[in-house]
């Protein structure tokens, strides 16, 4: 594959790309990541653009970037909207009879819950190919999803703020899928310590809801300050790989959180757009 993308030495072949993509996206998504890390700096850097445009087109493509989601909420008529019937019944039984106006009708629309989300990403392995792939589309599906009110942290044996607490909605998803890009897999394994960095950026934005989404398999050495970490959380969402999640699911059951076995880059994003669809 390597061969078809590259053909000449600091080159990428746009149309090779763009035809594997429809027989094997994760393939070719994890071979751009390799290409992105190359000696090579025309290599490198074309690879790195390429990268960052596949990822954001596939994370545009799940069902929650098209459909509302949120639940149902009764308001007054203003600017149009489907007419809340039970309402209107209400009124109508309220008033006699008589024809209501137009300040008595009220409409359904749909109703954002008040969210906030950090996605942790486990760099503690290797961060090349297919980890990195599925680490920069979480990434860019999260700022897809919920642009008011997320963060992304990283973490081995310590815990790195890629982006703190934003509220600002205009954020393009290709800025933090190149600073994903960057991470570099080493060091050990430190889960606690990266749930209680995520409990204290959703603490900064004082939502109601607080959704933490952690990419790892969760194997750390102490078991007992993971468990207290975990706990602490409102909402927790392990993505682990299959096959390799025995560990997130023991630590999942512990801690009453939710936990996903994935095949690859595309089967991140598809969970991802499941949850974010009925949140």
């Amino acid at each position: 594959m390597f061969e078809s993308v590259s053909p000449e030495v600091g080159t990428v072949d746009l149309t090779a790309v763009d035809a594997l993509l429809s027989s094997d996206a994760d393939a070719v998504l994890s071979l751009l990541v390799e290409m992105s890390q190359a000696v090579d700096e025309s290599l490198r850097n074309k690879a790195r653009r390429i990268a960052e445009r596949v990822v954001v087109d596939v994370a545009k493509r799940g069902n929650a970037a098209r459909r509302k989601v949120g639940r149902l909420k009764s308001r007054p008529f203003i600017d149009g909207g489907d007419v809340d019937i039970d309402a209107a019944v209400e009124a109508l039984a309220e008033s006699g009879g008589a024809p209501l106006s137009v300040e008595q009708l009220r409409v359904l629309d749909w109703e954002r819950p008040q969210s906030s989300i950090v996605l942790v990403i486990d760099r503690s392995g290797s961060m090349s190919g297919e980890a990195l792939a599925s680490a920069t589309l979480a990434a860019a599906v999260v700022v897809l999803r919920a642009p008011d009110a997320h963060a992304v942290i990283s973490f081995a044996g310590d815990v790195d703020i890629i982006r703190p607490m934003t509220f600002d909605a205009t954020v393009e998803p290709s800025t933090i899928v190149d600073e994903v890009l960057a991470l570099r897999g080493h060091g050990s394994t430190n889960v606690a310590a990266a749930l209680r960095e995520a409990a204290a950026q959703h603490r900064i934005s004082r939502r109601s809801h607080c959704i933490t989404i952690l990419l790892s398999d969760c194997r750390q050495s102490s078991k007992d300050d993971l468990v207290a970490a975990g706990a602490g959380l409102d909402d927790l969402v392990i993505v682990a790989p299959q096959g390799d999640d025995d560990d997130a699911r023991a630590f999942a059951a512990e801690v009453g959180a939710r936990c996903v076995s994935v095949a690859g880059p595309s089967d991140v994003a598809r969970a991802l757009d499941d949850l974010f669809s009925y949140t």
